[in-house]
C-alpha cells in the first residue's frame, strides 16, 4: 500500500502566505530602499542617465528624498504584490506538493523551472493592471511639471488609465512582455529557491531553519537578477512607452532589445546590476523568510497541533 503524503495546508492557505509573505510583507520593507522601477525604467534610450551602479540611489535621493517612494507608489506595489505574488506563490506551492514524491522527493530542477514558469505566467496576467499603474506611477515623478499624470494613489491610476486611453491598455497593456518577464523570473527565482535550499540541507551542514532560508534566498536573488533584467528592460520600457505621431514608440520587446544593444551596448542590459541586486536580494530573502515561517507557524499549530 502507498505510503500517504503528509497532511498540507489548504490551497487557500497557500494563496493568503503567499501574498502577505512574499508580496506585501517583503515591499513593506524594501520599497523604501531605493528606486521603485526596474532597470529600463530610466535607462530611456534618450541618453544614459546613470553613469555607475550606484548613480540611481544618489540621484533618487537628491532628487526625490528617501527611496523616490511616496504613498502613491507604495499602493500600487501592495496591489500588484497583492495581485501577482499572491497567485504565482499559491500556485508554484501547489503545483510543488503535487509534483512531490510520496517519500518526500521533491521534483528536479528542470521540473521546478517549469513549474515556476507556468506559476510567473498565471501571477503575471493576473496582476498586469497593477504592474501598468505602478510603472506610470513611478517614473510620472521624473517628467516634466507640464508632463505629468498626476496619479494620486493607485486607484485613481487604474481609473484614469481606463478611461483616457481604454480599457485595453490596462488588461493588455504590456501584458505578453509582463508575462514573458514573469517566466524568466519565476523560473530563476522560485527553482534556484528551491535546489539551493535543498543542496544546503544535503550537504549536512545546515538545518533547516532561518539561515539556510537566507543563504538559499541570497543565492536566488542573484540568479534571478541575472536572468531578468534584459526583460525587465523591454517590459517596462513597452509599459511607459509613449504614442509618437499616433504610434507606438516601439513595436514589440524584440525591437526594444536591438534599440538598447545598438544605442548603448550589450552589457547596457545589465547596467545598475548593483543596486538592482540590492534590491532584490533583500526582498527575495524577506520573501521566503516570511513564508518559510508562516508554513511552520501552520504546520506545528495546526496540522501537527
Amino acid at each position: 500500500m502507498a505510503e500517504a503524503k503528509p497532511k498540507t495546508s489548504p490551497k487557500a492557505i497557500k494563496f493568503l502566505f503567499g501574498g502577505l509573505a512574499g508580496g506585501m510583507g517583503a515591499t513593506v520593507f524594501v520599497q523604501p530602499l531605493g528606486p521603485g522601477e526596474e532597470p529600463g525604467c530610466r535607462l530611456n534610450g534618450q541618453g544614459n542617465e546613470y553613469k555607475t551602479s550606484f548613480h540611481p540611489w544618489s540621484s533618487s535621493l537628491r532628487n526625490e528624498g528617501v527611496g523616490g517612494s511616496t504613498p502613491g507608489t507604495l499602493s500600487a506595489g501592495l496591489l500588484r504584490q497583492a495581485t501577482y505574488t499572491t497567485t504565482r506563490l499559491g500556485i508554484y506551492t501547489i503545483l510543488f506538493e503535487k509534483m512531490t514524491g510520496a517519500d518526500g522527493r521533491p521534483p528536479n530542477f528542470l521540473l521546478k523551472a517549469l513549474i515556476g514558469m507556468t506559476a510567473g505566467a498565471t501571477g503575471a496576467f493576473v496582476g498586469t493592471p497593477a504592474e501598468v499603474a505602478l510603472i506610470r506611477m513611478t517614473a510620472d515623478g521624473r517628467l516634466p511639471a507640464d508632463q505629468r499624470r498626476g496619479y494620486s494613489n493607485v486607484f485613481n491610476a487604474l481609473a484614469r488609465i481606463t478611461r483616457e486611453e481604454g480599457v485595453t491598455i490596462i488588461v493588455g497593456g504590456g501584458c505578453v512582455p509582463t508575462m514573458a518577464r514573469a517566466v524568466v523570473v519565476n523560473a530563476a527565482q522560485l527553482a534556484s529557491y528551491s535546489q539551493t535550499k535543498q543542496a544546503l540541507l544535503d550537504s549536512g551542514y545546515f538545518g533547516d531553519d532561518i539561515l539556510c532560508h537566507f543563504c538559499a534566498s541570497m543565492i536566488s536573488g542573484l540568479v534571478t537578477t541575472a536572468a531578468s533584467m534584459p526583460v525587465d528592460i523591454v517590459k517596462t520600457r513597452i509599459q511607459n512607452m509613449k504614442m509618437i505621431d499616433g504610434k507606438p514608440e516601439y513595436k514589440n520587446g524584440m525591437e526594444v532589445l536591438m534599440r538598447v544593444v545598438r544605442n548603448e551596448g550589450f552589457f547596457s542590459l545589465w547596467k545598475g546590476f548593483t543596486p538592482y541586486y540590492a534590491r532584490l536580494g533583500p526582498h527575495t530573502v524577506l520573501t521566503f523568510i516570511f513564508l518559510e515561517q508562516m508554513n511552520r507557524f501552520y504546520k506545528t499549530r495546526v496540522l501537527d497541533g
